[in-house]
């Protein structure tokens, strides 16, 4: 048989019957588009999410050992200070060096407090990509809200230190959020969920209409 809604051509019997307006959406046009931009976004989350799991177990293994690592850095400082100071650079005034001195005075349990925290940010994005990558509106609304948390967060960073990877990151959160909000029709933008389906249904009855037409 052929189908109306794409004008392909299906072996045996149709799986099912009704109107088609009650058609699940063909993967095509601008459905395909959002899916395509939706589940980029979703390995985004994905490889971010890992990172951080990573960072959270060293930071955990970090709180673990604290001063057999300090100990170890010290020794590597002394071995590279005169290596370094022979090209006018001075490691201990370092802000790099500064930074990490200044992680081997925190606390165990604010170690593993940071370590928490990390792992449960880590699960958002987790979250986020499972959901984004079936297109789910639970986790488009999830995706908005917790990137645009972060926006603060990352804009103070950037006034501390610029970066073409903070930048980056900022500008793809910053379009990750008015895309979905806007497309997506959340928070009853552009008339909300009800003009997201009338919108997708139309489009649909579009295709079939096209496709009838090729039939003919």
């Amino acid at each position: 048989c052929r189908s109306q809604r794409c004008g392909d051509f299906a072996l045996g019997e149709p799986h099912g019957s009704g109107p088609a307006a009650n058609a699940p959406l063909v993967l095509r046009g601008k459905v395909l588009r959002d899916l395509f931009i939706l589940r980029f976004l979703a390995i985004e989350r994905a490889v971010r999410g890992v990172f951080i799991v990573l960072v959270a177990v060293a930071v955990w293994k970090f709180s673990n050992s604290q001063d057999a690592v300090r100990r170890l850095f010290n020794e590597y400082l002394d071995v590279f200070r005169p290596v370094f100071r022979h090209f006018h650079y001075d490691l201990d005034h370092s802000p790099v060096v500064g930074t990490i001195q200044k992680t081997f005075g925190y606390r165990h349990s604010t170690l593993l407090v940071v370590a928490g925290l990390l792992l449960a940010y880590a699960l958002i994005e987790l979250v986020e990509a499972v959901g984004l990558w079936y297109a789910k509106r639970w986790a488009e609304y999830l995706t908005v809200v917790a990137t645009a948390a972060f926006l603060p967060l990352e804009i103070y960073e950037l006034t501390e230190h610029i970066s073409a990877v903070k930048i980056a990151t900022l500008a793809l959160n910053i379009l990750a959020v008015l895309y979905i909000a806007l497309a997506k029709r959340l928070f009853g933008l552009r008339g909300g969920r009800r003009a997201f389906d009338e919108e997708r249904r139309s489009a649909s009855l579009l295709e079939v209409e096209e496709s009838a037409g090729v039939m003919v």
